[in-house]
């Protein structure tokens, strides 16, 4: 053994090498759903593959026969695609009173999307007291006056899917003019 390395620490060292490694394997993620037809929603034909998620993140998409995972769901038959957006939802009071969102969620809306030409903000005190005076079957409280209120007001109670808002050009309006 030349430069130092006597015998017992070049057998040490080989031994390490060939048994102390263990071989890679496979990623680890949350949930895998495995055997999906998997559509991505560009409008190209599904493939048949798995899809990884971590935390709430898709990860992975392919094969993934040699990763792992806490909780496995076999899509054999079935398509996964991505979560739907409802651009034109009126689900502003309904969210209020149940946040879980069910007819949507079980149909794979995941984003809600409010304002077209009436937003629950911005609101002045007239139109606060309008909204309570003008509810009908769901009753409840308007504690905000900006957009983001509700929003975070939503967020407060539970809310189930993703929301976004744009200001109704009507509400505009109506808080500046009258």
């Amino acid at each position: 053994m030349s430069n130092g390395m006597n015998r017992t620490s070049f057998l040490f060292l080989l031994f390490i090498l060939l048994f102390g490694c263990t071989p890679a394997s496979g990623p680890t993620y949350d949930v895998i759903i495995r055997h999906g037809t998997v559509f991505d929603g560009s409008g190209a034909p599904g493939i048949r593959t798995d899809v990884g998620i971590q935390a709430d993140t898709v990860a992975s998409i392919g094969d993934l026969s040699n990763a792992s995972s806490t909780a496995e769901l076999d899509a054999e038959g079935l398509v996964v695609a991505p979560g739907f957006i409802n651009m034109l939802s009126w689900a502003t009071t309904t969210l209020i009173e149940d946040g879980r969102s069910q007819s949507d969620i079980r149909q794979g809306v995941t984003l809600e999307v409010f304002g077209e030409g009436w937003s629950y903000g911005p609101l002045n005190e007239t139109m606060r007291q309008g909204m309570v005076d003008d509810q009908s079957y769901i009753k409840y409280d308007v504690p905000w006056t900006s957009l983001g209120g509700y929003l975070d007001h939503l967020v407060e109670r539970g809310v189930s899917t993703n929301v976004a808002s744009f200001i109704g050009a009507g509400t505009v309006r109506i808080h500046e003019v009258g």
